[in-house]
């Protein structure tokens, strides 16, 4: 089934039990072409790290863009699993994935924008805002998108939406927050000087990172700039009326790294006491005037514990933190099926290290 064959594509791809066809051109690859027909097909990185774009399979022939031992075990490979953002094809194919409960998600699209405004957060996180010279379709709070500067940096880093969509409508106007990665190409170029007025490229928007629709209360747990999808679903929730509890515990070194806090503050107002904002801090300074929590996000986790069985989770930040954060939570009863997370990598966590880094 992995092979060269002699016809260039365009291919077919047939998925079950959806019983549906996706058409892949010759140099793109399965999952991009999935997403550009508007299915809701699992995915987070798309540069083969997450692994959550996996599917099995059943027949034809593929070309893999890179190894899929990085995500996949030898078990999943024996049984012909493969990662739809690694795949070409060489022929038609049939692949078997449940698809995921996004209907109607909006297909992504590219357009230009200017860089309209920077502001520091913090002496290592900077909020921009890009006004965008045609509409992007209207993202889900938790999203993200691509983002380049041709000329300067070719290779896309990938930033979560800042803000809730004000409504069904396309958007003009996003925002970002970008922490600043040492020797990062697009995060040092960002903050080496103002580039206010700079002409960028978007492409979004993409990921199954999204608030669900449910009654369950919910825990959200952010780390660094992981705040920016996090504060952008509780924009949501807020704007619903807060019918839903909500906890967001906040992981930051010290004090000068806590941010956001008069939109977190601005949140809290309108949600009725259905909002908790718990920040924890890893590397405060014994003798200072801090006198909320110490430690880790898990080390709250743990004392929530036995009050976490009925959440629904969403998670952000470095990938350490959301891995620790899962198995705590899984250990407290939260079901796996209800906890979603966006893991912010660098290229140092790319399969091969690759530059296509989420926030680099």
């Amino acid at each position: 089934m992995f092979g060269m064959f002699s016809r260039k594509g365009p291919f077919t791809a047939s998925i079950s039990p959806a019983n549906k066809r996706v058409e892949v051109q010759a140099g793109d690859n399965l999952l991009k072409a999935a997403l550009a027909a508007g299915l809701a097909w699992p995915h987070n990185c798309r540069v083969g790290s997450c692994g959550e774009c996996r599917t099995r399979l059943i027949s034809g022939r593929i070309k893999p863009l890179n190894d899929f031992s990085y995500v996949l075990d030898e078990a999943e490979l024996d049984v012909g699993m493969i990662l739809a953002c690694q795949t070409s094809l060489r022929s038609d194919i049939e692949v078997e994935i449940t698809l995921g409960e996004g209907g109607g998600l909006p297909v992504p699209k590219s357009v230009s924008g200017v860089i309209e405004r920077t502001r520091l957060l913090t002496h290592d996180i900077t909020e921009v805002h890009v006004h965008l010279d045609e509409p992007l379709p209207a993202y889900r709070a938790g999203q993200y998108a691509d983002i380049w500067v041709p000329g300067v940096i070719d290779k896309p880093r990938s930033y979560s939406f800042a803000t809730a969509p004000v409504s069904g409508d396309a958007v003009e106007k996003v925002s970002f927050f970008v922490r600043h990665i040492p020797g990062g190409e697009m995060s040092g170029w960002l903050h080496a000087e103002s580039r206010d007025g700079t002409w960028i490229s978007l492409a979004g928007p993409y990921g199954n990172f999204w608030l669900r629709d449910s009654n369950a209360p919910i825990l959200c747990v952010a780390g660094g700039s992981g705040l920016a999808p996090i504060k952008a679903l509780l924009e949501q929730v807020s704007a619903g009326g807060f019918q839903r509890k909500a906890i967001l515990v906040f992981g930051a070194r010290t004090q000068d790294d806590l941010y956001c806090l008069d939109e977190l503050q601005r949140i809290k107002a309108q949600g009725n006491g259905q909002f908790i904002f718990a920040p924890i801090l890893s590397q405060e300074p014994e003798a200072s005037a801090w006198d909320g929590p110490r430690g880790n996000c898990t080390d709250m986790l743990a004392e929530m514990a036995e009050d976490l069985a009925d959440y629904e989770a969403y998670l952000c930040g470095p990938p350490i933190m959301i891995d620790l954060a899962i198995e705590c939570l899984t250990n407290s009863g939260v079901k796996t099926e209800r906890i979603y997370y966006d893991k912010f990598l660098d290229a140092s966590n790319l399969p091969g290290g690759r530059a296509a880094a989420v926030g680099s």
